[in-house]
């Protein structure tokens, strides 16, 4: 199958190769990044965004304090990546694959105590390539499982950026649906929300479907409810950065709105996002922690300012979407339907599970 690849994230001689996507669509450029607080900085300051590609540059990060930290004592170099894992770990606080990728990292560092630096470094090294391998594997299998849910002809509304930009690289999660049916020759129209305050959609989003030629039109988040109401979209599908067990979605903010939204117009809505998204020690989603970001995110665009000095802002970053508003949730084992409690622990536990 033809795909024009986007390396969101290279690893090369010991360096992590970013694409800036705060530069995106005008320019693309990367980040060469040899210190992990700079890796940190890229999290912090969306130059890497999505879940998945958060966690994959996470691991990365860590692979670079390793290298600066191998030549203190072993004491010393302990000490002091467990301190660079803690401060990547304050980076994004909503993004679970961020802590579960750090959690695997944090384990091969502790099942090395005691051994040296420059042998840890490496296991670490070794652990960060797997974790790229996965991710890119992960979200080619889900993208090809979820294409059996678009039909020839769809109609398809998307919101933020869930593409190849928000993971390794590659497919991506909900985008990854859409570009698998399109290479797979079905026909279809993407309706693209604006994705405000950041604008992921319209700068990201769109970059990626024109690469490829898929169809697409871009709205400004207000219009998806009239757009669906023309009958013109025949499902939604949207990304995940956290999902509690009961199937409670935290995505991006707008996301929840959307769902009441395509449940009120009977229009199927589907999560795409791999198994690590799933937060097995959260049974709900009212404790999913949001995070809250800058408000000159809404109160300027491209740093021209919009808004009076000194206004009152909310900018939540994500919101969080209700399990019952889900149609399905696509990850690469299989298509998760409801009871997704019982589905999605049978699916993480390999046994069934009751209520």
């Amino acid at each position: 199958m033809k795909n024009k690849e986007i390396n969101t994230i290279l690893w090369e001689d010991g360096a992590l190769k970013l694409i800036d996507q705060r530069a995106l669509p005008f320019e693309e450029k990367y980040l060469h990044i040899k210190d992990y607080r700079d890796a940190a900085d890229a999290i912090s300051t969306l130059a890497v965004r999505g879940a998945p590609a958060i966690g994959v540059t996470a691991a990365f990060a860590v692979v670079l304090a390793a290298n600066e930290f191998r030549k203190a004592s072993r004491e010393d170099f302990f000490l002091d990546v467990d301190r660079a894992i803690s401060e990547l770990a304050g980076t994004r606080p909503t993004a679970v694959n961020l802590f579960w990728t750090l959690a695997r990292m944090r384990g091969i560092l502790d099942s090395h105590r005691g051994k040296d630096p420059e042998v840890v470094a490496k296991a670490l090294e070794e652990e960060a390539i797997s974790i790229y391998n996965d991710d890119i594997s992960i979200n080619t299998r889900l993208s090809e499982n979820g294409s059996a849910l678009i039909e020839d002809g769809y109609g398809i509304l998307t919101h933020c950026n869930t593409g190849a930009l928000a993971t390794a690289g590659r497919y991506g999660t909900a985008l990854g649906v859409i570009r698998w049916a399109h290479n797979s020759g079905k026909k279809l129209h993407v309706y693209v929300d604006e994705t405000r305050p950041v604008l992921q959609g319209a700068r990201l989003t769109t970059w990626e479907l024109s690469r490829e030629g898929i169809p697409m039109t871009l709205i400004t988040d207000s219009m998806a409810g009239y757009v669906m109401s023309l009958g013109r979209v025949n499902a939604v599908f949207v990304g995940a950065d956290r999902i509690a067990l009961n199937g409670d979605t935290a995505n991006k903010i707008g996301t929840f709105s959307l769902s009441v939204l395509a449940k009120s117009m009977e229009i199927p809505f589907y999560v795409v996002a791999p198994l690590s998204t799933v937060d097995e020690e959260i049974r709900d989603g009212k404790s999913i922690k949001i995070e809250q970001r800058d408000h000159r995110e809404v109160t300027e665009i491209a740093g021209v300012k919009i808004a009076p000095d000194g206004v009152d802002v909310f900018n939540p970053a994500f919101d969080v979407t209700p399990h019952q508003n889900i149609t399905a949730i696509v990850t690469e084992a299989k298509v998760v339907r409801p009871p997704f409690y019982e589905n999605l622990m049978e699916i993480k536990t390999g046994c069934k599970v009751d209520a």
